[in-house]
């Protein structure tokens, strides 16, 4: 009898988690915004997980004689002036480019949260002292602060990491106006004022029910973040302000314009950037609308 009962549980189990994967299927056929966008991006985690292992990723450093060479059989992208292979130079630097925007819309998005949270939830003063600072730092034109402080530490050496921390200096404030939206929505709900009644703590509300709840339309943000962390790390790049000695896909249009590579006709060392940099914005904006679709009820489609 009892083993019956194991059987049948176990069966059980496995109908729930057949229906669960059922309905994850069901529901990315009627996204395929976000079908597409995990695809774009996997092609490029793909291309670099590849080609990091199948090709030799140092000829992305300059040489001391150099001449700028079309795409042939022993170099498929060409090279640069600097006599870098643009193939590993795509390589190597996809995953430095990406690594900018995960840097700052880490942060921007974790300080763009707690941020939301103490001023939407506990109200007050804090609220309109914290309100108040968003506001302001949303009218100064970003790009103008972020070149201001590369400028400023320019001379010191950049890397990768630092542009990170750089660019996420004011990715946290448009995080931090959006989310608060949505945490004074939430703070009004009757699920949330039965548990204040009851006794609860706010960092338990916060954490325990609001923040689970709140959990998509995070990582809609979160891929916003990133999207406009790296748009601001390759445009502070194409101006001169980026780690100088690595090759990310900001650093190579900076050199496409230092070169003149254009007016020379030089179109194997543009187009594989711009092509990179286009999968990349196009994957996560429709990672972006397709999570915004899961998170918004208004759009959803049902699962």
């Amino acid at each position: 009898m009892a083993s019956s009962v194991a059987v049948a549980s176990g069966s059980s189990g496995k109908v729930v988690q057949s229906d669960r994967w059922g309905n994850v299927v069901r529901y990315l056929r009627r996204n395929p915004t976000l079908v597409v966008g995990i695809i774009m991006l996997f092609l490029l985690l793909g291309f670099w997980l590849v080609g990091s292992v199948v090709y030799d990723t140092s000829k992305s450093n300059p040489l001391s004689v150099a001449t700028v060479q079309p795409p042939s059989a022993k170099l498929p992208l060409g090279s640069d002036r600097q006599g870098r292979d643009l193939l590993a130079v795509m390589i190597a630097g996809t995953p430095l480019t990406l690594r900018i925007g995960l840097i700052a819309g880490l942060l921007g998005v974790g300080i763009g949260t707690a941020v939301a949270f103490l001023a939407g939830y506990y109200r007050g003063p804090l609220d309109t002292f914290l309100k108040g600072t968003v506001d302001v730092g949303l009218t100064i034109p970003g790009l103008l602060v972020l070149i201001i402080v590369a400028v400023s530490i320019r001379g010191k050496g950049l890397d990768v990491n630092q542009m990170g921390l750089i660019v996420a200096i004011t990715a946290w404030l448009w995080p931090a106006r959006t989310i608060r939206s949505q945490v004074l929505t939430m703070r009004e709900r009757t699920w949330v004022e039965v548990a204040r009644l009851s006794g609860v703590g706010g960092l338990e509300i916060i954490f325990k029910e609001m923040m689970p709840n709140l959990m998509p339309y995070m990582l809609a943000s979160l891929v916003g973040s990133v999207s406009s962390a790296v748009l601001a790390s390759i445009g502070l790049e194409a101006l001169g302000l980026g780690p100088m000695s690595q090759p990310t896909l900001g650093m190579t249009i900076y050199w496409v314009i230092f070169y003149s590579a254009l007016l020379h006709g030089f179109w194997w060392w543009w187009a594989p950037p711009i092509a990179i940099i286009v999968i990349l914005f196009v994957g996560l904006f429709m990672l972006s609308m397709g999570l915004d679709e899961l998170a918004n009820p208004r759009l959803r489609r049902g699962v």
